[in-house]
């Protein structure tokens, strides 16, 4: 064997080795699309607008806490009803407005702020608003990742749909609960605790009675949850001392009835804060609420050092703990969802959508390689071994990358098929163009090679182009489709010209005068 043919077939019986190596066995190393396996597709819209009013609400609290340390007098600081993103500092100390200014222009700077009628009017900026929108979605993003990640589900598809948007696409194969999966997903999880300023009372109007009937600006009526409290309606703080997101840990456990609950740490800063928030309201009734559900009140009955573990009651099942202490480790979603699509699958669909692929496969296989031997007898067992290997370089890619075979990627499949063998055809024609021009065997399939290689090429590169934005702007089977059509094609590409190639110089290297080609 020449030098030159040693390291080609070197390489091609690697190359095998490998892909056998990595799709072997296929039932293990292919991993099947929501489509094939049946399990939930679900497209979920992000509710920015609860983001924007979370710093709203934060940028509320930490203005309080500056003008209380500058001993700056004021009536009220909220937020305007009605708006999104803007709250206002009302009837404040004339003498002190330049100090506030500064105030807003150290502390604040996403906010712009102006004094019209002796008040504050303070916005947030245009661009601090699309970044804390975008922040918000690829946070929910990673929230939801994180949550799949506890349920175990194999092979999800959690992504953006589209470069700004915020919707996002789950994609969830071999679900068996789907309803518990979609209650958790959507669940903001967001735990605050929240200082009770009046009740409980029977009813809305006897916990206003002493307010003359109106709801304080900095200030919420709830109702206890009536699922895990004994009900009662509340006076709350609107803003939150301590949220979800401070927490570093979150387990099921048993209060002292040992009945389920749920405890959690903090971490260190947040933790200073609660223990200093505690030590100020000794004696004073705390709120637990999660989800804008008070779950839970009590009289804080000592500071709360920062490193303790804090328990939350509710009446709770052993599931319903879980699930919570699950979702609090995962994280608070920055704002609430909504669902927009909800597609469950069914495991028996997905089983048929296998069975007639893979028939579609064999038979267009089968088809196309009695085509080739038929047309181009003895040189079409060339393009039969050369497409044989395509379809294992495909295989041993998709278990490689780890990608999922899908529905349309068993399209991409076939299609591979097809522009695998429409590349031999070329090659072979050429061959055939050569050989009627009376050229010799060898010098016809050398001319052959070269002259196709450039239509080949230009061909499935703009097919490979089109492939990738198929991969980067579709979602769940549309880029199965694309990931299998790029690897087919590269495949394609390496085993038309190259294997192929190889084949006709190994069957004429021993033999000094071809005089004929059977093709």
């Amino acid at each position: 064997m020449k030098k030159n043919l040693r390291w080609k077939v070197v390489l091609v019986v690697a190359v095998i080795a490998l892909c056998l190596y990595l799709a072997y066995p296929p039932s293990e190393k292919i991993h099947y699309g929501l489509d094939l396996q049946g399990g939930m597709h679900l497209v979920l819209q992000v509710m920015t607008d609860d983001a924007i009013n979370y710093e709203t609400d934060q940028a509320v609290l930490s203005l309080r806490e500056e003008l209380q340390k500058e001993n700056i007098t004021y009536t009220s600081v909220s937020k305007l009803e009605g708006q999104i993103g803007e709250f206002t500092i009302q009837e404040f100390d004339l003498e002190k407005e330049r100090e506030i200014e500064d105030m807003l222009d150290d502390y604040f700077r996403d906010w712009n702020h102006t004094v019209r009628n002796g008040s504050f009017f303070i916005s947030l900026k245009s661009g601090s608003d699309f970044y804390m929108r975008n922040q918000s979605v690829q946070q929910a993003l990673e929230t939801l990742g994180n949550r799949v990640n506890e349920l175990g589900l194999t092979e999800p598809t959690i992504q953006r749909q589209g470069l700004s948007g915020d919707r996002i696409i789950v994609e969830l194969p071999g679900v068996e609960d789907p309803d518990r999966v979609k209650d958790i997903l959507k669940t903001t999880a967001l735990l605050e605790f929240r200082l009770v300023k009046a009740g409980p009372e029977i009813d809305r109007e006897t916990l206003l009675a002493s307010y003359g009937g109106v709801v304080p600006e900095d200030m919420e009526v709830m109702r206890g949850d009536p699922e895990h409290t004994e009900g009662g309606w509340y006076l709350v703080s609107n803003v939150s001392e301590i949220t979800g997101n401070d927490l570093r840990n979150a387990r099921r456990s048993q209060d002292e009835w040992n009945k389920p609950a749920v405890s959690f740490t903090l971490h260190p800063d947040p933790g200073k804060r609660f223990e200093k928030m505690t030590a100020e309201n000794v004696g004073k009734p705390m709120s637990i609420v999660l989800d804008k559900k008070l779950m839970e009140v009590a009289n804080i009955r000592e500071r709360i050092p920062a490193t303790s573990s804090t328990m939350i009651h509710g009446n709770f099942t052993l599931e319903e703990a879980d699930t919570i202490a699950m979702m609090l480790r995962a994280g608070a979603m920055p704002a609430s969802v909504k669902y927009l699509e909800d597609r469950t699958i069914g495991p028996s669909l997905g089983a048929d959508s296998i069975r007639r692929g893979l028939t579609s496969i064999l038979m267009a296989l089968v088809l196309v390689m009695i085509f080739m031997v038929f047309y181009y007898r003895l040189a079409g067992l060339n393009a039969v071994l050369a497409l044989s290997l395509n379809i294992l370089i495909l295989m041993g890619m998709l278990a490689y990358f780890g990608a999922s075979l899908t529905l349309p990627g068993i399209a991409g499949i076939i299609l591979t098929v097809g522009m695998a063998v429409d590349a031999n055809v070329l090659v072979f024609e050429r061959i055939r163009e050569e050989l009627a021009q009376g050229k010799s065997v060898l010098s016809s399939i050398s001319s052959g090679f070269s002259r196709a290689f450039r239509t080949i090429l230009d061909a499935n590169v703009t097919t490979i182009i089109a492939a990738i934005f198929l991969f980067q702007f579709g979602t769940g089977p549309i880029r199965g489709f694309a990931v299998t059509l790029i690897i087919g094609i590269s495949a394609s590409m390496f085993t038309a010209i190259f294997v192929s190639r190889l084949i006709f110089d190994l069957t004429f290297s021993k033999r000094k005068k071809v005089e004929k080609l059977s093709i």
